[in-house]
């Protein structure tokens, strides 16, 4: 079948439907999507609550840390609870009523079945932490795994004795990091890989001892990309006052000018064959994929950190073969499913459609909760053959009474659940930070708000009486209730207040770091604006090479062409962005 352009019935936008694409929608049996990628990949993040988390009461009355709020109209257990055999999702099923519509009576289910107060599995000592596996020692944790003394991190994998880190994967000993790999006592750095030694880097290569250095590889004892003896450098370490918090602003607004003057590669990844997209590494013939890794003949996904993905479109924080328009989870031919799979359950999680919260199941539809069940629909046990007649008719009743929002947007068989359905509201989930909107934009778009609720910190101290230097820090500090500088006047879900906790201070300590003035979603949404947004443009090129006096291109040498370069690519760096963009060849032409 040839290509065909359609319009979003989301957004009004024309999209194509590729040929390729309408071939994998013909083996996986759905029909083409009639949302964009962009609104598919909003759509699926409106159903993930990734660090907005809540002090609530379970369903006995304990106090437990939950990313449902209080308010929320789920029924909660503790998470050990959840996951024990006290308890049998299957007492909730219910028959199939084919005059009260497909996605109602699944939404009826989502609500009467419990759910667990968030995702901490195979964890030591890490009760503060959500939607992580296998951590120790940590606190305040999210969407991380195989670490241990961590803390305030997101997407942090293998991790030790780090702090304040985004997408960084074993790491050890540093602070500060956004897209960092295999770095170790590595401060203020973006974009480094098997670095050790470094303060404010941006896409280092097994480097070490650099200090404000772009775009090197290979190199030691290197200042602001000029070389020094190892003397000097250290000279230079040690006068450098970075135990202050005025001397670390003032390094790092110089290290923003120094960054400008260099070219950036056009996308940011290894070890990738055939891909398009950012923040990709160890995957081929990709197309339109965001922050993930070990991904083969994948389109529109994003997020996905720890399972391998294959064959596969529209997942998010997901993984597995042959699956679509999965968020959270994976596994083989998983299809409109939120939060089912396989990680951390110990089992297989295969041929499962419009389930929710189900691990190691196969062959269910429209199910909650369950674990270690096939041939489910609605919670309800039946023989394969009534499972597969039953299906087969809902699909048809799914299609011919389809599921119409308030905004008038149809949801027939193949779309993932409404937006409007979903138990947080916009402001709580990842669609938030990746596609921010104002409250009003939100509420006009047919999503929902959430008013937070009112901080009642009274700060005993306020960021600018902090001591500047963090030699001049007492244990004192433990008791205060600390002002964050934003006070709230931000749209990064500012706490207004913060304090230090003991493991905090240590690290500080050992590392020679200042205190921070912010509290540590503020310090999150700082570094994240580093990333590039999830969004392709086209671009030529812009190396344009370098003429020697007499007017000939004396670097032909190394680049492959004279003059401007001619390559065009697909990139997440906009044409109204400063950065220089390079292709591959030109950018390794010129990186040391």
């Amino acid at each position: 079948m040839n290509s065909e352009t359609k319009q979003c019935q989301n957004c009004k936008q024309n999209f194509i439907i590729e040929s390729e694409d309408f071939d994998f929608y013909k083996k996986i049996e759905v029909p083409p999507p009639t949302f964009c990628p962009e609104c598919r990949l909003q759509r699926r993040m409106i159903w993930r609550n990734a660090r907005v988390v809540y002090k609530r009461a379970d369903s006995g009355n304990f106090t437990l840390f939950s990313a449902f709020s209080p308010d929320s109209p789920l029924k909660i257990y503790n998470h050990d609870y959840w996951w024990s055999d006290a308890w049998d999702p299957m007492e909730y099923g219910k028959e199939y009523n084919f005059s009260l519509g497909f996605f109602k009576q699944l939404n009826t289910l989502m609500r009467e079945v419990p759910w667990a107060a968030g995702f901490n599995k195979s964890s030591i000592n890490s009760p503060y932490c959500n939607n992580v596996y296998d951590i120790k020692n940590c606190y305040l944790m999210f969407n991380s795994g195989h670490s241990e003394d961590c803390m305030y991190g997101t997407d942090t994998l293998e991790s030790s004795h780090c702090m304040d880190t985004d997408k960084a994967e074993k790491c050890t000993k540093s602070y500060e990091l956004f897209d960092c790999e295999n770095c170790y006592n590595t401060f203020f750095s973006s974009h480094c890989k098997d670095c050790v030694d470094i303060w404010f880097g941006f896409n280092l290569v097994d480097c070490h001892n650099c200090f404000g250095c772009v775009n090197l590889k290979h190199k030691k004892n290197c200042i602001f990309n000029k070389q020094v003896s190892e003397k000097e450098f250290k000279e230079f370490i040690g006068n450098s006052k970075l135990g202050s918090y005025e001397s670390v602003l003032q390094f790092k607004k110089k290290f923003e000018d120094q960054k400008m003057g260099f070219p950036v590669r056009f996308m940011h990844g290894t070890n990738n064959v055939k891909v398009s997209g950012d923040y990709v590494s160890y995957s081929k013939g990709c197309r339109n994929v965001f922050y993930s890794k070990d991904l083969e003949n994948c389109s529109w996904c994003s997020l996905i950190l720890f399972m391998p993905g294959k064959d596969s479109h529209d997942m998010t924080v997901a993984g597995g073969e042959l699956c679509y328009e999965i968020e959270e989870g994976g596994g083989y031919n998983m299809k409109s499913t939120w939060y089912s799979g396989s990680v951390g359950s110990g089992g297989v999680t295969m041929n499962v459609e419009y389930s929710m919260n189900c691990h190691s199941c196969s062959n269910i539809f429209a199910c909650v909760g369950l674990r270690n069940k096939e041939y489910c629909i609605f919670n309800k046990q039946y023989s394969k053959e009534e499972y597969q007649s039953l299906k087969k008719k809902i699909i048809e009743d799914m299609n011919k009474n389809p599921y119409i929002d308030a905004k008038g947007r149809e949801y027939r068989y193949g779309e993932f659940f409404p937006s409007e359905l979903s138990p947080f509201a916009y402001n709580e989930t990842l669609a938030y930070e990746f596609f921010p909107l104002t409250k009003d934009e939100i509420l006009k778009q047919g999503y929902m708000w959430k008013e937070m609720e009112e901080k009642r910190y009274t700060p005993t101290k306020k960021h600018n009486e902090l001591p500047d230097d963090i030699n001049d820090v007492s244990d004192d500090i433990l008791a205060d209730i600390i002002e964050c500088a934003h006070k709230e006047k931000c749209n990064h879900g500012c706490t207004s207040a913060f304090r230090i906790v003991k493991q905090e201070l240590d690290f500080y300590k050992e590392a020679g770091l200042p205190l921070p003035h912010l509290c540590h979603n503020c310090r999150h949404c700082e570094r994240t604006s580093q990333r590039n947004p999830l969004k392709l443009w086209n671009r030529q090129c812009q190396c344009v090479g370098t003429k020697s006096e007499n007017g000939i291109y004396t670097n032909t040498a190394k680049h492959h062409h004279e003059g401007k370069c001619s390559n065009e690519f697909e990139t997440s760096y906009s044409p109204e962005r400063e950065e220089i963009v390079y292709c591959a060849d030109c950018y390794q032409a010129e990186v040391a």
